[in-house]
């Protein structure tokens, strides 16, 4: 009998939902609680102090040290009375994680030998982590160690309470090395906020408004994950080492019957949903949605739309916060985008838009026509930007585990497209088949603008067209949602990317419509000409039908749109010399932290693999093969048995079907095991890693779907008292 499988089952079975009390009826009375947020540093800090940090978070300017040490002490202070006992600099390597290193406000005074709480400028400013111990790319030599890790002002620090009753400051922070490469994802992602702020400012400045003076990209992350009990995920070895289930028979009920979309939230679910969000909000997470998803045991949490920056510390956070507050629970939360085959996986959908310090969504239609010709500016742009620039996005996205996900159950293919609906597709297509700038029309006065056709778009097209959930990137009437990011996934990597291809076509647009107002065009006729060329340029790059269909891989081939299936193949764009020159001249990556950055993602991908591949070898022959020749030896007998006592053969003759069965598929199992484990040796003896992240996602990768099948076949056959890993029904329908 399989002992673990039917304890876990039993804890299980036997579980009630944790109860969950509310801090006070609103939540505006302890939202951002525990966080140093801009009113406690109003509170704490002197004018003169709040000044220099509020210009510092505005402009990226530096903190002197007089202000810094007087920050330090009211941060000391305030965290100290909220009962941190340590603090650390919370950062995000390129391990996929955050990471900290806590250090205690004790101290001895030496003077006296007595014990004092102190913290600095200089620790709150800095600190050293081990920068060779971090994923670098070749940057730092294992003996060369020293690292730093900065404050960010412009992200408020908070106090992570521990299950131990006591809690930490955490500084979010950048982390470089010593000889100033960044090793993580929020440096670039800082410098290329800043780089569209300058483009989109230099081009709303010169073309439509002078009263803006900063362009901040927005980001509302939906984060879709899956929750299991605590025992049974114990129970299954792949998901503990792989995150994923590598075996696995489809239940005979799965997500067909689409009754858990919005269905009513499972009590025990619910309790942990109640207490992660309490949790969030008092950490200055906006969040506000949650629900069931498609599949069964799959639910998304989704925030107010915040600075880009800010959301992507917030959703790092949020992934942390809640695997800590699951184990309260007796819950696992599985971020991997792929860990049951045959339902949906999970993505991380990334709303993104442009926002002014005036208060204008960028990517709004507005009422006032000469207002939609400036969103029409930043919508084409976009557009044009992700039609030339697709592969960047498409390498932004690329991981092992979204490997699984793209292109299968409802997540996009791995063809970037962009969806626009019918409102804006037909726009666009009126300004295509203009004939000429003769047929727009100028009224002028004190609202000049084109009557063209742009002065008929709605304001609100939210609901004016359809969504498409096989849209990699799609409009959605007031930003875009680029869909194919995973849901284990950094926001901040496809943002860089994101930001700065929009960035870079947005000072090339300036710089088009300049040349043209050169000519002595009108303004308003210029930036057309320079729109309608970028519309028929980017045509190729939009797609309103079906992304899963064999006829747009056909169609997107003619129009000569790439199809990245592997991530090796969508990770190599970072090493194509036009990425290198784009993110270089920008002063996003240098050129070594670009290879540096490539050779990071390859390695990931190569060790997820081979994980998934010792886990996939150890579980068949260990688990598998040794339960089905145990349960084919118990066959065995039993036919024995019948023709012992003269049984007539044709009423055993099912059982010895079973008994070769049973024989044909281990022996597959053992087979495709040994060629699985040779490919993995041959692979490890590449030296070259692009070429080693090739055969993993080609040979070895390539045994898994064989030997799962196999196993899952077997799965059916064997009795379910000695099957020893608990089956999809029970994974996914226990809550």
């Amino acid at each position: 009998m399989a002992i673990t499988r039917f304890k876990a089952l039993e804890l299980a079975q036997s579980r009630t939902g944790t109860p969950v009390k509310l801090p006070t009826e609103k939540v505006s009375d302890y939202y951002g609680s525990m966080t140093f947020s801009d009113e406690v540093m109003r509170s704490l800090l002197s004018p003169e102090a709040y000044l220099k940090i509020n210009t510092a978070i505005q402009t990226g300017s530096k903190i002197d040290r007089d202000a810094a040490d007087e920050v330090a002490a009211a941060m000391k202070s305030w965290a100290i009375s909220k009962g941190a006992t340590h603090y650390t600099h919370w950062f995000q390597p390129l391990t996929g994680t955050t990471a900290e290193k806590h250090d205690s406000f004790f101290d001895i005074d030496l003077s006296n030998g007595k014990a004092v709480e102190k913290f600095k400028g200089s620790a709150l400013v800095q600190q050293e982590p081990d920068a060779s111990s971090f994923p670098n790319g070749g940057i730092r030599s294992t003996f060369e160690a020293r690292g730093y890790t900065g404050w960010d002002p412009s992200s408020p620090a908070f106090i992570m309470e521990n299950a131990a009753g006591t809690a930490t400051l955490c500084i979010p922070s950048v982390f470089v090395s010593y000889t100033g490469e960044a090793l993580d994802y929020k440096t670039p992602l800082l410098k290329s906020i800043e780089l569209v702020d300058k483009a989109a400012t230099a081009v709303i400045k010169e073309f439509f408004n002078r009263d803006v003076s900063k362009v901040i990209p927005t980001l509302g992350a939906e984060q879709e994950y899956f929750v299991v009990d605590e025992a049974l995920f114990n129970a299954r070895p792949d998901l503990v080492m792989a995150g994923r289930t590598v075996f696995g028979h489809a239940p005979a009920k799965g997500q067909q019957l689409e009754d858990h979309y919005f269905g009513s939230i499972p009590n025990r679910v619910n309790a942990f949903m109640v207490d992660f969000e309490i949790e969030a909000l008092k950490l200055g997470m906006p969040v506000r949605t949650r629900h069931n998803e498609v599949a069964p045991a799959q639910f998304e949490v989704a925030p107010t739309f915040e600075e880009a920056n800010l959301a992507c510390d917030h959703n790092a956070l949020l992934m942390d916060l809640m695997s800590k507050v699951a184990s309260k629970h007796k819950f696992k939360v599985l971020f991997h985008e792929k860990p049951f085959a045959g339902i949906n996986g999970s993505g991380k959908h990334n709303n993104w838009a442009l926002a002014t310090d005036t208060g204008i969504n960028l990517l709004a239609p507005s009422s006032k026509p000469k207002e939609n010709l400036r969103f029409l500016t930043f919508f084409v742009n976009t557009l044009k930007a992700v039609h030339d620039r697709a592969d960047l996005l498409r390498a932004s996205i690329a991981s092992a585990g979204n490997e699984h996900r793209l292109g299968a159950n409802e997540a996009p293919p791995a063809i970037v497209s962009a969806f626009l609906g019918s409102t804006m597709s037909q726009v666009l297509d009126d300004m295509e088949n203009m004939d000429g700038l003769d047929e727009i029309q100028l009224e002028k006065g004190d609202n000049v603008y084109l009557k063209l056709g742009i002065n008929k778009i709605p304001s609100l097209i939210l609901d004016n067209t359809d969504r498409n959930r096989t849209s990699p990137f799609a409009f959605t009437g007031n930003k875009f949602e680029f869909r194919a990011v995973g849901s284990s996934a950094n926001s901040a990597a496809p943002m860089t990317v994101l930001n700065t291809i929009v960035a870079d076509q947005l000072i090339k647009f300036r710089k088009e419509v300049e040349e043209v107002l050169e000519k002595g065009v009108k303004k308003e006729l210029a930036i057309m000409e320079v729109l309608k060329r970028y519309v028929k340029e980017s045509k190729n790059i939009r797609f309103e039908g079906n992304g899963y269909s064999d006829e747009w891989v056909e169609e997107a081939a003619r129009r000569g749109l790439s199809n990245l299936k592997t991530t090796p193949e969508a990770l190599a764009v970072y090493a194509r010399p036009e990425s290198i020159e784009l993110f270089t001249k920008h002063g996003i990556y240098s050129k070594e932290e670009m290879h540096a950055r490539h050779e990071i993602e390859l390695e990931n991908y190569v060790k997820k693999i081979q994980i998934e591949s010792r886990v996939i070898g150890d579980m068949a022959i260990n688990h598998i093969v040794s339960t089905s020749l145990k349960y084919q030896t118990q066959l065995v007998e039993n036919v024995k048995g019948q023709k012992e006592i003269g049984i007539d053969p044709q009423y055993y003759a099912p059982t010895i079907e079973m008994i070769k069965k049973i024989s044909e598929y281990t022996s597959s199992i053992v087979r495709l095991q040994n060629g699985m484990t040779e490919a993995r040796k041959e692979a490890n003896n590449i030296e070259d890693l692009e070429e080693r992240a090739v055969l993993y996602s080609t040979k070895v990768k390539g045994f898994f779907e064989e030997i799962r099948y196999s196993v899952d076949k077997l799965e059916l056959i064997i009795d379910d008292d000695e099957w020893p890993l608990p089956k999809y029904r029970e994974l996914l329908l226990i809550k």
